[in-house]
């Protein structure tokens, strides 16, 4: 599978190949000129749909929702193997299991599998994220990828609305090193030219790269932020940034490209196009703890509220699909 999704999967690890590119299927960049993503849509008609990704998220117009717990399966689990890839467009992280990592809950109504993860950055510690909180850019954002499993085929998901969920993780600048971080930044100078891959010798879990905290998120529909654009992604930003010091996301900055140097590669916003975008505020498990924790003088009422909170929360998950 993990085989067939390196042939799917490419560049930020979200995008398919199609027949009429060719071996020019990669050919976008991210620097003024006919590669830069002003021009995407010339060679790719879907970068220029009503519904793409980034966009600015300004918190004071989100609705906000409590949604389900995310659930997660097997993040704790180190990976078999960890192979980390610079494509020429970003860095790109395959970890390999004997059993797959799993997504579920909180907007998502079927369950999704890990695929990879990669990273977006910034020319200096002021701007690199694709999506922008109230306008404001974080130096570097991370992508974890999953696929529906409700479809056998990968490159079938990648045609559905419901094809695809991304966690993103912005990060702010520290003075002290991450050290869950050392490993992929040591290994960068391994990978310096595009087309480079090596091993991680130790890896890590999905869990030590998450937030400390995964029920404070936006979500909206969006889609691929790298050509061809496809419509199939249901983003999940995490609010609660990861901490990283400035030579560690400098250490990104000096990879190459086929282009020359890789100081930056994220996609510019894009019109939000009346989209609705989702806040969750958390605490979905204190307000459906059992009954018998409670103390109120009509169990019948709190049996109805506990009914009309979850009827809401399935219906939020039905707008966003």
């Amino acid at each position: 599978m993990l085989v067939k999704l390196a042939a799917v999967f490419w560049t930020v690890g979200l995008t398919c190949g199609s027949p009429s590119h060719g071996e020019n299927e990669q050919s976008f960049g991210y620097d003024s000129g006919e590669l830069d993503p002003l021009h995407w849509a010339t060679e790719y008609k879907t970068c220029s749909g009503k519904y793409q990704s980034p966009i600015d998220i300004e918190e004071n117009l989100v609705t906000k929702v409590n949604l389900p717990l995310l659930r997660f399966h097997n993040i704790d689990t180190l990976p078999t193997s960890t192979i980390i890839t610079n494509n020429g467009h970003t860095v790109v992280l395959q970890l390999n299991y004997t059993a797959p990592v799993m997504i579920s809950g909180g907007p998502l109504t079927p369950a999704y599998k890990f695929n990879q993860l990669h990273f977006h950055w910034g020319v200096n510690d002021s701007l690199g994220s694709e999506d922008l909180i109230n306008n404001h850019s974080y130096p570097m954002e991370l992508h974890m990828v999953f696929s529906n499993t409700d479809y056998d085929d990968d490159k079938i998901a990648l045609t559905k609305n419901d094809g695809l969920v991304v966690l993103a993780m912005f990060f702010e600048i520290t003075k002290e090193d991450n050290l869950v971080y050392s490993e992929i930044v040591d290994s960068l100078a391994q990978i310096n030219m595009p087309d480079q891959s090596t091993h991680l010798p130790v890896g890590f879990t999905i869990r030590s790269m998450l937030p400390v905290s995964t029920e404070h998120y936006f979500t909206y529909k969006g889609s691929l932020t790298t050509p061809p654009c496809l419509e199939v992604v249901q983003w999940i930003d995490f609010k609660h940034p990861i901490k990283l010091s400035h030579n560690q996301v400098q250490a990104f900055r000096m990879l190459r490209s086929k282009h020359g140097q890789l100081t930056h590669n994220s996609r510019p916003v894009q019109e939000l196009s009346g989209r609705p975008v989702w806040y969750n505020v958390g605490g979905f498990a204190s307000l459906n703890t059992p009954i018998i924790e409670r103390s109120c003088a009509s169990p019948f009422g709190l049996v109805m509220s506990d009914i009309i909170l979850l009827l809401g929360c399935k219906l939020v998950a039905l707008m966003l699909f």
